[in-house]
């Protein structure tokens, strides 16, 4: 028996699970579940490190209850980092990628280097997340802090360093920053140099399923805890989740469903061209150094949020209840595209929905069933586009769709894609993630032989639902519609 443990952080929560191998399936026992939220202090928008951390310890007190633990992997969101300094404290909490400081980056970038060239090395969708237009705006306004700091390290690198670590990048968590070469699997020192970045920021490169330490003295001795190895596991969380997904053929396309949705698939080599820079197509690399093909899509974030702003108006809906009321909802009434910048912020989702229905011309959402109708329906048209949109930068057909991810869960969601894009869906497993950080631990330590033989004993692992396509006709006008609304 092989056991591992796999801290997976998302945008809204995280969780502590143990993975168990015993050379035919992979059991998953979840041992701490916890909130991530971000705080607001002084303008700024911060993630919660010390907390988190907090949590990580916590974590590990609970594993010793299912005796001896191989190793342990950490993957999160991307483009986030902290600095530390060259005692390694460090100076800040990383700030959240939703904070307003990146705002006109993406345009103050473009006085030192082109879009075109920027995209022609990395192959990374624009976006004003971007790690790279994080740290201009650091450069602009915070020049103090960049010379202070001795190394940058993505979050899940820089929480793996305070649990014994070495400084260094792994490769997928590297590739979401936009200072990474596509090609060459380097860090890119014209992006880096052009936009006043200091170079020596920048740690080793290291592969997805390298061991980087173990876990230091101070913190065994802090918790009463054996030593156990640290691997760098696909520190991405999207790429972790590619590592799970049950797909047996070479070509298909793949969605991991969370706050975010990200809807790709998995190829040899980089795809940069005028066709995949015209639609914002993200090469972010994955395991064994493999592209991850993919568009970044605003995903169950408007759920989310939406939860948020009625829960702060005093409706307790709990997550069920909304697709319920969404199922409801009568169909095709309004829409709305989930990348339109204003759907990013924090805030009134639904006012926003709603002003959106108006601005555009449609039938203005009138109750909260509608709008979670509207959202639903969006994100299934939108995952329609992007499968589209890959297949004509790709020249590939791809017959089904693997869902996995948290969003899974939501049948009804899972439904309506499948006949949006009129194919067939299989959705999971629900805890990709973690399915992913475990399974490249495992062949890591040698447990596993190769990722096609985890992908196979994932799917014997985990109960995959299926989902067929219906009412061709009215989704083909949906999409029609869904379609003039957009490009306005």
């Amino acid at each position: 028996m092989n056991r591992v443990l796999a801290i997976d952080f998302g945008a809204s929560s995280g969780r502590a699970i143990i993975g168990e191998y015993d050379g035919d399936k992979i059991t998953l026992k979840e041992i701490h579940r916890f909130s991530n939220d971000p705080v607001n202090l002084g303008g700024t928008m911060y993630w919660d490190f010390l907390r988190l951390f907090h949590e990580i310890k916590q974590s590990l007190i609970r594993s010793k209850e299912y005796g001896k633990v191989d190793s342990l992997a950490i993957d999160t969101w991307g483009v986030d980092f902290g600095l530390i300094d060259k005692k390694g404290r460090l100076l800040e909490n990383p700030v959240h990628y939703r904070d307003r400081r990146t705002n006109g980056m993406v345009g103050a970038s473009e006085e030192f280097i082109s879009p075109d060239r920027l995209y022609e090395l990395t192959g990374i969708q624009t976006m004003e997340i971007n790690s790279a237009f994080q740290l201009l705006s650091l450069v602009k306004n915070r020049r103090e802090l960049i010379k202070r700091a001795d190394k940058l390290l993505m979050m899940p690198d820089l929480f793996a360093f305070f649990l014994g670590a070495k400084k260094v990048a792994e490769m997928s968590i590297a590739s979401t920053t936009q200072l990474f070469e596509a090609d060459s699997k380097e860090w890119s020192d014209e992006c880096i140099n052009s936009l006043g970045i200091e170079r020596h920021l920048f740690p080793e490169i290291v592969n997805s399923g390298t061991v980087i330490g173990t876990l230091s003295p101070e913190i065994c001795e802090e918790l009463d805890i054996e030593p156990m190895k640290i691997i760098a596991t696909c520190g991405h969380d999207t790429q972790s989740a590619m590592v799970s997904v049950p797909a047996k053929e070479k070509d298909f396309a793949f969605l991991s469903c969370g706050t975010w949705s990200l809807l790709g698939t998995e190829l040899d080599s980089p795809v940069i061209n005028k066709s995949s820079a015209e639609l914002n197509v993200s090469n972010e690399t994955g395991y064994g150094g493999k592209t991850s093909f993919l568009k970044n899509i605003i995903g169950l974030w408007l759920i989310q949020e939406s939860r948020r702003q009625w829960m702060r108006e005093g409706k307790q809906y709990s997550y069920m209840e909304l697709e319920e009321m969404a199922k409801k909802a009568e169909p095709f009434k309004c829409f709305i595209d989930p990348d339109a910048p204003e759907f990013t912020p924090a805030g009134d989702i639904p006012e926003r929905i709603k002003q959106y229905c108006e601005k555009t011309g449609q039938y203005v959402p009138e109750d909260d069933g509608e709008v979670m109708r509207c959202i639903y329906e969006s994100l299934a048209l939108k995952y329609r586009q992007s499968i589209a949109e890959l297949e004509a930068c790709t020249g590939k057909r791809f017959n089904t769709l693997y869902m996995v991810g948290g969003g899974t869960k939501d049948r009804f969601l899972s439904q309506l894609t499948a006949c949006s894009i009129g194919r067939k869906v299989y959705a999971g497993p629900v805890e990709a993630t973690s399915f992913g950080n475990i399974a490249v631990q495992l062949m890591s330590i040698g447990a596993i032989e190769n990722i096609g033989k985890a992908r196979e004993i994932i799917a014997r692992s985990e109960v995959l639902y299926e989902f067929l396509p219906s009412d061709k006709e009215l989704w083909d006008k949906a999409y029609a519609d869904y379609l003039k609304v957009t490009k306005k």
